[in-house]
């Protein structure tokens, strides 16, 4: 039997095995609660783990059906992986499904990042912190590094791309223009370009065909889509109106409560507009909460900041999860409860910035998801997210700058250069590029090495 006869005969026993029983909400918010803890890996192992599961293994959706969501998720702000939960969790249990595959994707790491945030603020000068820090440190650097790399390698095509990446890292890096503004000026130059040179922001088709792998799927293919999922102009006007009207009310409590100056209030309206700039991931809207969350409001110092990174990095969840550090520390800084409750303050603060960070995720899927659902065809990226992507990668280009220069240098460039974190970066560095070592993996090791630097020499 030839190649193409065996590959027919596996389709044709992998078409033959039934879908799998109906999954109850309850079956799901446990499979959701357990992602929620194990989601470990950044935005592509957490996609990955998933893939894993709800095609390969439980034949919740089909590959088909998960990719055509994933490809939906990449275009839009915010964490993708999230994001799919949210919309597989939609698509198989309605809007409360949604609610819980999101809610369960980042609760746990909220509560891990509060409790990890009071060991910090509480003992952070304990030598046995301070040396697991020290070491991490100098690895997220590294981490930052590889993430520009692996962005720009699968984004920066042609050398207009490879332009737009250069000028967004001076615009960021010399003349300090805010986030916000380079995400609109390059998506303007992929919309005029995607025009006049369409050929230079083409990006290939997303995520490619996909097979049937595992059989048949509760949603599979030619799945009709449920009736929640039928696209209806009274359907989205309802979703935007109660998703203003969550953020409305929501906002109007914190300006009654604390005054439109207020630290939560600011806090709310700050990550709100973050939420909405977050395209690229969360290394690239980091420049932006640390121009808002350091140079503006001063709710945290830079090597704060790069403590919170360091920290989020090592939690499950989405990177920008490291926001619920950000509000954690400026609620205890800014002591909004009084002195005798900082901790209060602070674990408030952490879930008002979670809140308003996520709650435009939930509204983009179930908004834009019956679209999604009206056709099953690959979705292809638009021009003028290329564009944005590609400034992404200057953007990131410069915070791993940014990190080195507070990591090698702590005291400034007229302090002593740190010899031993340089040579834990370098080592972090070759691990990721040249080993191709996982993120957790780096971490773990240089936390142990920076725990012996700072507690036996």
């Amino acid at each position: 039997m030839d190649t193409s006869q065996q590959q027919l005969s596996d389709n044709t026993q992998v078409d033959n095995i039934p879908p799998p029983e109906p999954v109850t909400l309850s079956q799901a918010f446990w499979y959701w609660l357990k992602l929620g803890f194990i989601s470990f890996g950044g935005p592509a192992g957490q996609i990955a783990i998933m893939h894993q599961d709800l095609v390969e293994k439980k034949r919740w959706i089909s590959e088909r059906r998960f990719l055509h969501a994933l490809n939906y998720c990449m275009v839009l702000p915010g964490p993708e992986a999230q994001q799919l939960a949210v919309y597989i969790g939609w698509l198989m249990h309605r809007t409360w499904g949604g609610i819980i595959a999101g809610t369960l994707f980042v609760l746990p790491s909220l509560f891990i990042l509060i409790l990890l945030s009071w060991i910090y603020l509480a003992y952070g000068n304990v030598p046995a912190v301070a040396g697991v820090l020290y070491g991490i440190k100098p690895a997220v650097t590294a981490i930052v590094l590889f993430a520009a790399y692996r962005i720009g390698s699968r984004a920066l095509k042609n050398s207009l791309l490879w332009a737009m990446a250069a000028v967004a890292f001076l615009a960021i890096f010399a003349f300090n223009v805010p986030f916000p503004a380079i995400v609109l000026a390059a998506g303007l130059i992929g919309y005029a370009g995607g025009r006049i040179a369409p050929e230079k922001f083409a990006t290939g088709g997303g995520h490619g065909k996909a097979g049937k792998i595992a059989g048949a799927a509760l949603i599979d293919d030619n799945t009709p889509a449920p009736e929640h999922a039928r696209f209806s102009w009274a359907r989205l006007w309802r979703v935007v109106l109660a998703g203003v009207a969550i953020w409305a009310v929501a906002m109007t409590f914190l300006v009654v409560q604390f005054g439109w100056q207020g630290a939560f209030t600011q806090m709310g309206w700050f990550f709100t507009k973050a939420a909405l700039v977050t395209f690229g991931g969360a290394y690239a809207v980091l420049p932006y909460v640390y121009q808002g969350a350091v140079e503006h409001y001063h709710w945290l110092t830079p090597l704060q900041m790069m403590d919170g990174l360091a920290l989020g990095e090592t939690t499950p969840g989405p990177l920008i999860m490291v926001v619920a550090f950000v509000g954690f520390v400026g609620g205890w800084t800014q002591a909004s409860f009084g002195p005798d409750a900082l901790f209060l303050a602070a674990a408030s603060a952490a879930a008002v910035v979670t809140f308003f960070t996520f709650l435009p995720s939930f509204i983009f899927i179930f908004l834009g998801g019956p679209l999604v659902e009206s056709t099953h065809g690959d979705l292809k990226f638009t021009a003028p997210l290329t564009g944005i992507t590609a400034a992404v990668v200057g953007v990131i280009l410069n915070l791993a700058l940014f990190f080195g220069y507070h990591v090698l240098w702590p005291d400034g460039f007229a302090g002593t250069f740190d010899w031993m974190s340089a040579l834990i970066a370098l080592a972090a560095t070759i691990a990721l590029f040249r080993f191709k070592r996982n993120i957790i993996e780096v971490i773990a090791v240089c936390a142990v090495l920076g725990f012996v630097l700072k507690t036996v020499y």
